[in-house]
């Protein structure tokens, strides 16, 4: 995946990283934590059927790119679906889009329809897409993505996660690695 877009690799590092930090803040089982941290590595393997001048694309993306672009989650399950892991890794790929009011993608899942596995990837990965640069756009920095699941605390992430995720920047000095 690094080959072919290192914006993508070094994302899911990161998400990887701070979903893993989260889910250890929140007191999960540390069983449950490294199954968070082993999704959330290859959370964005479904892009790999995304073809490469979209990945890159260096402006806004048309309708119809972004609806190609949103077919990641569940080509990302259907690569997964059929491997054996002590985790449901296939599923919180294909969750990790999916918003608590229903308006994510691609199964427009709501509340408790959606593992709060997938509730830590998603804010990991809304924060640190949002401050980190991308080939569209500068970094929007962390104040931005932490206003971003502030706002949307209880509508589109969960909560809890958005409170820990809050506490561990604001208060604990957390730092999305370079």
């Amino acid at each position: 995946m690094e080959a072919r877009d290192p914006y993508t690799a070094g994302h899911q590092r990161r998400v990887s990283e701070l979903a893993t930090r989260i889910a250890r803040e929140m007191g999960l089982p540390d069983e449950q934590a490294i199954g968070i941290q082993l999704a959330a590595a290859i959370h964005d393997l479904g892009k790999i059927r995304i073809p490469a001048e979209i990945l890159s694309k260096p402006g806004r993306l048309s309708s119809i790119e972004f609806q190609l672009m949103q077919t990641h989650a569940q080509a990302g399950y259907d690569i997964l679906k059929d491997v054996a892991f002590p985790w449901p890794i296939a599923t919180i790929i294909l969750q990790h889009h999916e918003r608590l009011d229903g308006s994510g993608y691609p199964q427009g899942l709501k509340e408790d329809q959606i593992l709060l596995e997938s509730k830590i990837v998603a804010v990991a990965d809304v924060v640190e897409a949002m401050s980190s640069h991308r080939p569209y756009r500068p970094s929007l920095g962390i104040d931005m993505a932490l206003d971003e699941i502030e706002r949307n605390r209880g509508t589109h992430y969960a909560p809890e996660v958005v409170d820990v995720c809050i506490k561990l920047f604001r208060e604990q000095g957390y730092q999305v690695s370079a």
